[in-house]
């Protein structure tokens, strides 16, 4: 693919590019790498100016760069053409597509699929090897049932979504349009639902429904539970990460991202467009407002307000985490400091 074909295709989003003052040289871009491993007759980016310095190393042949004219320029000493933009990294992500689109089966029902009698399959639907689809799931037009799926009862899953090989979708699920649930998560599996008595833990059934509305992302070895009445839910095109855990009862908002490892008890609420970083632990009922950011290995115990960003265990606001991390560091001289000082009032006192 030209270099001018690929501009042409970005659109308005590319705000500029050295063909306007080199048109005579448009090389032939055959894929898309990191800038560290680019090779001759392939498009990388660069973000801003800290990365500069790869500009000057790469072997890429074209570059998405950022408005910086004195990159644009670095990159043309070097006969690199480039394209520029207010986001390198979003327009990267829209190139890789140009090169490299999913794997995406041929429309069919395998001979080795178990599908009950009862059960609804849409049009231009692949199932595939071993899938097992019970009795009343309907599926919609253009879904994707990869090998091995079990697909349990009373579950509906919307148009274009894709299961992937090996995952797990329990009874009372409703999985919206154009979903994508990856290998071995488990959705709307029973919640931790145990209840003290004098013989013991008594089991509460769960007996609440799971929603994932439309756009919904989820990733390996991820577990979203069912609660023992109401709803789990997760709101349009929100995105989780592998090894998640939802507990039972959660409301998730629209547009968050939910990285590795965090883990969320039963009950928590999350406002639209929250983003927790990995490891991130928040206690039960615990509320998130909207646009609320938790970084990595945080521990939220108690509500975040709505736009608030908050770091370490117990959380506490960002702007005073970096002071205490500041000072953790001195602690050992801070203590040495104390120690000589009360041997000096204890001296003076004698």
């Amino acid at each position: 693919m030209k270099f001018s074909e690929i501009i042409s295709q970005f659109g308005e989003t590319a705000t500029n590019h050295s063909l306007t003052s080199n048109p005579d040289f448009d090389p032939e871009i055959i894929g898309v790498a990191a800038i560290d491993e680019a090779t001759n007759g392939t498009l990388s980016y660069v973000e801003g100016p800290k990365f500069g310095s790869f500009v000057s190393k790469t072997n890429a042949t074209a570059l998405i760069l950022p408005q910086d004219e004195k990159l644009q320029e670095l990159a043309q000493e070097n006969g690199i053409v480039w394209i520029s933009t207010s986001d390198p990294r979003l327009l990267f992500a829209k190139a890789i597509t140009l090169f490299y689109q999913p794997y995406r089966p041929v429309p069919e029902i395998h001979p080795t699929a178990v599908i009950h009698s009862s059960a609804k399959v849409g049009s231009d639907v692949y199932v595939g090897p071993h899938a097992v689809i019970q009795q009343g799931v309907e599926i919609g037009d253009g879904a994707i049932i990869h090998p091995n799926v079990v697909i349990y009862p009373d579950t509906k899953i919307g148009d274009r979504t894709t299961l992937h090989a090996n995952c797990t979708i329990h009874e009372r699920t409703r999985i919206g349009s154009d979903c994508v649930i990856h290998s071995g998560a488990v959705i709307g599996a029973e919640g931790f639902g145990f209840v003290p008595s004098r013989t013991g833990w008594l089991k509460m059934e769960q007996s609440g429904y799971t929603v994932l509305e439309d756009g919904v992302v989820v990733g390996c070895n991820t577990a979203i539970d069912r609660p023992a009445v109401g709803e789990t839910r997760v709101g349009r095109n929100t995105v989780i990460d592998n090894l998640v855990q939802i507990g039972h009862g959660c409301q998730i908002g629209s547009g968050c991202a939910i990285a590795g490892q965090a883990g969320m008890a039963g009950g928590v609420k999350l406002g639209n467009r929250v983003i927790l970083a990995g490891q991130t632990g928040i206690a039960n009922q615990v509320k998130m407002g909207d646009d609320a950011i938790a970084s990595a290995q945080t521990g939220i115990h108690s509500d975040v307000a709505p736009g608030e960003i908050v770091s370490g265990t117990p959380a506490i606001p960002y702007k005073l985490y970096l002071k205490v991390c500041a000072v953790y560091s001195r602690l050992p001289d801070m203590y040495q400091s104390l120690k000589q000082l009360q041997r000096k009032l204890k001296n003076s006192n004698d």
